[in-house]
């Protein structure tokens, strides 16, 4: 217990509040989205708040266990994932919504279990990475990091149907690729390949998601059912101003023009109704989250601590950029939440366990450096 307590002496503060400060804005806004002329503290509410004190008590426990250890569960890791993404497709338990058949149903609970492969991923990853560096610069050893990972990106996308996730683990594993010190001319090919091929998995999408990406190239055209999405928040966006029309006043939101108001288009509730001014501070407060991330991985001296942070890293960034991106309409629409904002008990929760485990390496690495 003394060596504990001198590990989180080693703690980086502001990662350990800035949760806090989102947990407020997060309950504040939903409630607002289900304002109706008095205040209420609804179920969502209530359960935004117990998976933010259930992440902080789960935080605190992650710290317990040395991050050098889970490079040995590695396979664990790989094959539980793979049985979780699996998992959907049991008849009575699987459930499909919003055209992806992702989600887990127990009574009243769902959970999406992408959300705890995508931490998993990103440990077992580090762990295959780590122990093929010397490979990275061949074109073989490329292309077995790409098999490696292949599974988990063909499950997602092609029987869960579920773009915008996928995309977070390709995004996740090219940045961890790149900063475990690929060839860069390499790297520069295998992207261009990628993107040639492009046209082939545009083919391989839904109909619902060929959809947004045309509509996404396509804004002005009304008629299809995201583009009204998009301008109704971009309007909402707009309206707000400066400094916004004030908390639970949001016209936009009141007349329920706004879809999703307390998940993926909660941002533009807080657009509209906090202004420009709110909307700023809150992606200053993701900025000094992500920057505080990049510190912690910069100053980890192992490689495993290192990938397992810019991991994280790499997810919240892509994650916070879809959202705010696809609501101002400069990124399409694939649902992807904002992170420790957007109503989700299951998503807040995983999103504390990624934090705790960079602040695992945090805490750590400092020791180790001393």
């Amino acid at each position: 217990m003394k060596y504990f307590g001198s590990l989180i002496k080693n703690i980086d503060k502001t990662l350990l509040i800035i949760p806090a400060i989102f947990a407020v804005i997060s309950i504040v806004m939903i409630g607002s989205t289900a304002y109706d002329g008095s205040f209420n503290f609804t179920r969502g509410m209530k359960i935004q708040l117990i998976a933010f004190v259930l992440g902080y008590i789960g935080l605190f426990i992650t710290l317990l266990f040395d991050y050098q250890k889970f490079e040995r569960w590695e396979k664990i890791f790989y094959a539980v994932s793979i049985v979780l993404l699996l998992t959907v497709f049991i008849p009575g338990l699987g459930l499909e919504q919003y055209g992806s058949r992702a989600w887990l149903k127990f009574g009243s609970i769902t959970f999406q279990p992408v959300e705890l492969v995508k931490i998993a991923f990103i440990l077992f990853f580090s762990a295959y990475l780590s122990r093929n560096r010397e490979s990275l610069d061949t074109l073989k050893g490329l292309a077995s990091a790409g098999l490696y990972i292949c599974p988990f990106i063909g499950i997602v996308v092609l029987l869960q149907s579920d773009l915008g996730n996928a995309l977070v683990m390709c995004f996740i594993a090219f940045a961890m690729i790149f900063v475990a010190g690929v060839d860069l001319k390499l790297y520069r090919r295998i992207i261009l390949a990628i993107a040639a091929l492009t046209p082939v998995a545009y083919l391989l999408m839904k109909d619902y998601q060929k959809k947004r990406i045309y509509g996404f190239f396509h804004q002005n055209d009304l008629s299809i059912k995201e583009n009204w999405q998009v301008w109704n928040s971009k309007v909402a966006i707009g309206s707000g101003g400066v400094s916004g029309k004030g908390l639970f006043e949001g016209t936009q939101k009141e007349l329920d023009f706004l879809p999703v108001q307390d998940s993926d288009f909660i941002f533009s509730v807080i657009g509209e109704e906090l202004g420009f001014l709110g909307a700023a501070a809150v992606i200053l407060l993701y900025a000094l989250m992500l920057y505080r991330l990049f510190r912690v991985a910069t100053n980890t001296k192992d490689l495993y601590g290192m990938l397992i942070v810019y991991g994280i890293l790499a997810m919240f960034f892509f994650q916070i950029f879809e959202n705010i991106g696809m609501t101002m309409g400069v990124m399409p629409v694939t649902g992807i939440t904002l992170p420790f904002i957007s109503s989700g008990g299951s998503s807040v929760l995983m999103n504390m366990i990624a934090l705790a485990l960079a602040l695992n390496v945090c805490i750590r690495s400092k020791l180790i450096n001393f």
